[in-house]
Order: C-alpha cells, then structure tokens, then sequence
C-alpha cells in the first residue's frame, strides 16, 4: 500500500502543476478576448482564428482541469446528502462512485474521442471558418482531458482504500467548499451574544 500511496502523491503532484498551469490558460483567454472585442469594436477588424482560440482555451480548461478539481474536491457534490454520512460511508460511496460511474465513463468517452482525434491528425482537418485554425489540437483535448481524470481516479482510489485501512487521514476532510464549522459556529455564537447584549 505504501507504493500505491507514493504513486498516489506522484499523481497529485503532476496534477497541482496542471492545474497552475491552467490558471494561465483561464489568463490567456481572458486576454484574447477581451482584445479581440477592444479591436473589433474600434477597428472594425475582426479574426476567425482568435475567436476560435478562445474556446480551444476554454475546452482546454475545463477538460483537462477535471482531475486537478477532483483532487481539491471541488467537484460537484451532493453535499446534504454527505454531510450527513460518516467519513467512513462518505469515502465507501467514493469508491463505488469511482469505480462503478467514474471509470466507465472516462473509458467510454476515450474509446469514443480518440477516433475523432486520429482522423482530424491524419487529415489535417481545419476549420471551415474563414482564416480558423486545424482541428485536432482541440480534438485531442477529449481523449487527454478523459484520461488525466482517470490517472486522477486512480490516485483518489488509493487515497480512499488507504484512508478505510488506517494508513491516512480522511482526503474528504477538506472539501474546497467544505464549510469551517468551528469558524461557522464562533461566528454565529459571537452574534447570538451581540444581538442578547443589544436587547438588554
């Protein structure tokens, strides 16, 4: 199991450094098209190819960040419904949900993306757009996206197999939008003592 886990940080690890990564990318779209807009609007002049652009970036990002969200735990949740579950059940839901939804899904959407890509590749499919760009770059972003969540997968697994047999602690612990209970709940006394203060 510990070789699981090192394999396990190795994943997180190239998962943090895409997921930086991205953060440019959401930057460089931002830029491109507020640009774009700035020089249509004053220049009249307009490009296919910078419109294009925008949303291979965009595809770029919300595919191949899924498993850097994963891993924060910043995916969506049912979070009523988890909250009110042991961290026990919590992480054997997990597993279930990785390994009879998750996996399949990846695998399906990757058998059925990557034609897309070979055949885009072999062509040299462009756009039919006026001055777009070729086609497989924003093709290959399907197979890729899929299969980093899958590797992703994988480490979340190991993290919740390893959690169930004590080696570490909880991974659903600190959910990106987990609410600070303690904090919540000081917040909350610290009012309840302002509000009776003011009343007497």
């Amino acid at each position: 199991m510990q070789l699981l886990l090192r394999l396990s940080r190795l994943i997180d690890a190239f998962s943090e450094r895409l997921g930086k990564l991205i953060y440019w990318l959401v930057l460089i779209a931002v830029v491109i098209s507020a640009g774009n807009a700035t020089i249509r609007k004053t220049l009249n002049i307009s490009s296919n190819a910078f419109l294009e652009i925008q949303w291979y970036l965009f595809s770029a990002v919300f595919l191949l960040g899924a498993g850097f969200v994963f891993m924060k735990n910043a995916h969506v949740r049912i979070d009523f419904l988890s909250n009110r579950f042991s961290p026990k059940v919590r992480n054997i839901v997990d597993i279930v949900g990785i390994l009879l939804i998750l996996t399949p899904f990846c695998l399906v959407f990757i058998d059925l993306s990557w034609p897309l890509f070979h055949r885009a590749w072999v062509s040299g499919e462009m756009s039919q757009n006026a001055g777009g760009l070729i086609r497989w770059p924003v093709y290959l972003m399907m197979p890729l996206g899929f299969g980093l969540l899958l590797l992703q997968a994988a480490s979340e697994l190991i993290k919740r197999f390893a959690f169930l047999a004590g080696l570490i602690p909880d991974p659903l612990a600190h959910s990106a939008h987990a609410p600070d209970e303690d904090g919540l709940t000081y917040e909350i006394e610290e009012h309840a003592g302002r509000a009776r203060e003011e009343l007497r």
